[in-house]
């Protein structure tokens, strides 16, 4: 297979079956998986609904399934590092399906008042984001082994997580509803097994442990403190002059993702289209064209500035659409928006991804990963309450102009140069090696072509 090397010179990389398979049985387990917790995610409102719950308690559960991303990022990356990136992933499937398979377990004999429904779901979301995390650390590997560009590979792998959505809601809606709550979890809790079986199964572990490299990328034998690690993850993406500028962007954007998919859409949804029939034909016209923008980017991504490209499709997921609604287009008009916005989506983590994958060492990968995507999700929380206050406060249709202004300007930045370039694939090499001091990526252990990992991709707008 043909392919453009780190220096732009064009190699050609001999393909493994084996390899392939074992790639194929990674992006498996992460679509099992993203499903699970997509029926998960599901299944408790209305449980906690059936038991005569209320909208506060409802939002309570909600906030303890969110928190863990935070604290499991930020946290977890340093366990997924120290652990070897394949038993966290197992560990992490097994975890999780363990405190889903107790909320049923539990209800259905001695009972489960709200605190240890809280608990459960809490517990069973804090390793959901370091598993994440270690499937996209292992993917650099088995892609370049595989011959399959790096673009595509993660562009398949958020591809997963998005048919995962649309897959897990449908099998969740019949689900609950044909058995109710407490089944369906016991089905969720199995997701979580075959996920780890077919990691356990099919995917290699590394064939050999790399050296440690602290912050600076220096070499080291000693093995280091848990804090210690951590404080190298942080300080390596405070250093990194691209990374900075990604997580900030990053955060940004899913903040005004976040008020305009849980609030402003919604709202704009119940007052002016005619309810939830609407809002779900716009978030399913959304998917899927995420999903088709995924998977068909990653066949030419190699051949396009990701710079240019980045800032363009950024753009176009989230400027022109909010406009569309803040001057109130009709619903075939904004479904329109949404297509290009889904398509142009499509085209973001694959990007954003493949250059952190290529900056950062691969022994550091799950402690910076962790990092990048708890400081990406630490405004989602606040994005709704803004778009709440807004709606109340300008109205929709400002709020929805607020929104499309703002996107615009953020996501257009990287065309302003600077440090944005160091995403190309020619400065990748020089760029690591004057940030780091690590080697670049051809002299290491991992592809030495670009193809976020994203911070968290649970939230319609994008990981870092």
């Amino acid at each position: 297979m043909r392919r453009a090397s780190a220096g732009g010179s064009v190699t050609t990389t001999p393909r493994d079956r084996r390899a392939v398979g074992s790639l194929t049985a990674l992006l498996a387990a992460h679509a099992v998986s993203q499903t699970g917790n997509v029926v998960t995610a599901f299944a408790v409102p209305f449980y906690v609904l059936g038991l005569g719950g209320s909208g506060v308690e409802v939002g309570v559960a909600a906030f303890f399934a969110t928190v863990p991303v935070v604290v499991g990022g930020a946290f977890g990356g340093v366990v997924v590092d120290r652990v070897g990136h394949r038993r966290a992933s197992v560990v992490a499937d097994l975890v999780s399906g363990a405190a889903v398979l107790a909320i049923p377990t539990l209800a259905l004999t001695v009972g489960l008042p709200l605190w240890a429904l809280l608990a459960l779901v809490f517990a069973g979301g804090l390793l959901d984001t370091p598993g994440q995390t270690a499937r996209r650390v292992m993917l650099p590997r088995l892609t370049e082994r595989a011959g399959v560009p790096l673009e595509q590979s993660v562009g398949l792998l958020d591809g997963s997580e998005r048919f995962a959505k649309l897959v897990g809601a449908s099998v969740a809606g019949l689900l609950v509803a044909a058995l109710g709550p407490l089944p369906a979890l016991f089905v969720t809790a199995a997701t979580f097994a075959v996920s780890a079986g077919l990691t356990v199964a099919f995917v290699p572990a590394a064939t050999r442990e790399p050296p440690v490299t602290g912050g600076d990328g220096s070499v080291t034998t000693a093995r280091t403190s848990y804090w210690s690690d951590l404080g190298d993850g942080l300080r390596f993406v405070v250093r990194d002059p691209l990374l900075r500028l990604v997580v900030a962007l990053v955060l940004v954007t899913n903040l005004l993702d976040a008020a305009r998919g849980s609030t402003l859409l919604p709202l704009y949804a119940d007052d002016r289209l005619g309810g939830a029939a609407a809002l779900g034909l716009l978030v399913a016209t959304m998917g899927g064209c995420a999903l088709v923008g995924n998977i068909a980017f990653g066949f030419v991504a190699h051949r396009l500035s990701r710079r240019v490209t980045l800032a363009v499709c950024f753009t176009l997921a989230g400027g022109p659409s909010s406009a569309a609604f803040a001057l109130g287009a009709p619903l075939p008009v904004l479904i329109a928006a949404t297509a290009v916005a889904g398509l142009a989506a499509g085209s973001i983590n694959p990007i954003l991804g493949a250059v952190q994958l290529e900056r950062v060492p691969e022994r550091m990968r799950g402690r910076v990963f962790g990092l990048t995507n708890a400081g990406a999700w630490a405004g989602v929380p606040f994005g709704a309450l803004l778009g709440g206050i807004a709606a109340d406060t300008i109205g929709l249709a400002v709020a929805f102009g607020v929104v499309a202004v703002a996107y615009t300007i953020a996501t257009l930045t990287p065309l302003l140069g600077g440090s944005w370039r160091l995403m190309e694939r020619e400065r990748i090499a020089l760029g690591r090696s004057a940030t780091t001091g690590d080697r670049p990526p051809a002299q290491r252990n991992g592809p030495a072509e670009g193809g976020a990992v994203p911070i968290d991709d649970r939230q319609e707008g994008r990981g870092a």
